[in-house]
């Protein structure tokens, strides 16, 4: 038989599981840098600070932008920001782009397994989701020039509270809610093909997402559990090592080995938790930001049938017409927008994905890489034939 040495693309297998991530590693790289100088926006959420009211106790975070767009009349800004503003942002955001895929925030309730909300790895998490958050409109072809993300980035507390006070007043959110309440209701006669396709794809991808997540949560309190009883193993051994003269040295380069791989096994563990259980976690969200977005989008055109078919069972009235017509042409721009939305966030996603992935793979390549590495240095370093045995033996038996 004759084995395929090949990768999809015609070039040769590489040697080494290391070859193969530095291969996928280069062309997640060059791609990288293709985005970074197209970008002329550039957004930092950082310094996060407690701020103390006689009702309430929140963060504050510095958002710091440089630009070289001509819309923006300073190249440089300095804003603090509390998450109820990101919230308002994105709900502007959400209201004047109904279809367009605007990027999750992360919960506004404490995540699970943290007990106090203002913590500081609480406030790490959340300052970094809410960085990923700006970047991500920052790079949006469309919503990165909406008024209220440049107010979002630019006026101070005081202007910024008196532009919030401009958007659409508590009767007039209510209003749109039960219209969309009662579009969801009536339903659709038959969603269009493409747009029937795009919900399958949602459903699937959100399935998928979920138990990536909830596997990749419970490997790592595995992990976890698992470090804390192999940290109990080398004292064991040293104490073992004082007592059997015989086993001595083979004993102390398992105690040697033990420590190292704890080590090696912390650092995974962390990576584990900062790079890909977040990732992961973030496209849950997006999950469900998609599915909001496909429920907008067949609420508008539910409307439009609803108010089309009752134009046809009653005499034509002008202004019914041109409410019939205005609605046609919302549904039509709604419709090109989740088509021009879908691809851009299609290829954001995978190129997110990708990266994580890549990184994952290649920490987890080094860390099987150095803790060999250390059994084979645990049983080499000057033992007799039978301690190498011994040692051997010993390691297999824990590992």
């Amino acid at each position: 038989m004759t084995w395929n040495t090949s990768l999809a693309d015609g070039s040769p297998m590489p040697n080494s599981p290391s070859s193969l991530v530095n291969q996928y590693r280069l062309e997640d790289d060059d791609e990288g840098q293709k985005d970074a100088n197209t970008k002329d926006i550039f957004i930092a959420v950082d310094n996060p600070e407690s701020q103390v009211t006689a009702i309430e106790t929140f963060i504050m975070y510095r958002v710091a932008t440089r630009t070289t767009r001509s819309e923006f009349d300073s190249s440089e800004y300095e804003v603090r920001r509390r998450y109820q503003d990101f919230l308002w942002l994105r709900s502007r955001l959400e209201d004047n782009h109904p279809t367009l895929i605007v990027h999750p925030l992360p919960e506004k309730f404490v995540m699970k397994g943290m007990v106090e909300r203002f913590n500081e790895d609480f406030i790490e998490t959340r300052r970094k989701a809410l960085h990923r958050f700006l970047n991500k409109i920052s790079e949006h072809p469309i919503l990165s020039y909406s008024q209220h993300f440049k107010v979002f980035l630019t006026a101070q507390v005081s202007d910024l509270a008196s532009h919030k006070k401009q958007g659409p007043g508590f009767l007039s959110r209510m209003g749109e809610t039960v219209r969309a309440v009662a579009n969801s209701v009536r339903g659709l006669r038959s969603r269009p093909e493409e747009f029937a396709v795009m919900q399958e794809y949602v459903e699937d991808f959100s399935n998928k997402m979920c138990s990536m997540d909830k596997v990749t949560q419970r490997i790592v309190k595995e992990q976890r559990e698992y470090l804390e009883e192999l940290k109990q193993y080398s004292p064991t051994y040293a104490q073992w090592a004082d007592l059997e003269e015989e086993l001595a040295d083979p004993l102390k380069g398992v105690v040697s080995c033990v420590v190292q791989c704890s080590k090696e096994s912390e650092e995974q563990i962390h990576h584990l938790s900062e790079v890909l259980v977040p990732a992961l976690h973030e496209y849950v969200l997006c999950a469900e930001t998609l599915k909001a977005v496909m429920r907008r989008r067949d609420n508008i055109q539910a409307e439009f049938e609803a108010k089309n078919e009752a134009l046809l069972s009653r005499k034509v009235d002008q202004e019914a017409v041109k409410e019939v017509d205005g609605l046609a042409d919302r549904m039509e721009q709604a419709n090109n927008a989740l088509k021009g939305d879908w691809s851009r966030w299609q290829h954001s996603m995978r190129t997110d994905l990708r990266s994580v992935f890549i990184s994952t793979a290649e920490k987890n390549v080094e860390y099987y890489e150095k803790v060999r590495q250390r059994e084979i240095s645990a049983s080499d370093s000057n033992f007799t034939h039978t301690e190498k045995t011994q040692t051997e033996l010993l390691f297999l038996f824990f590992f």
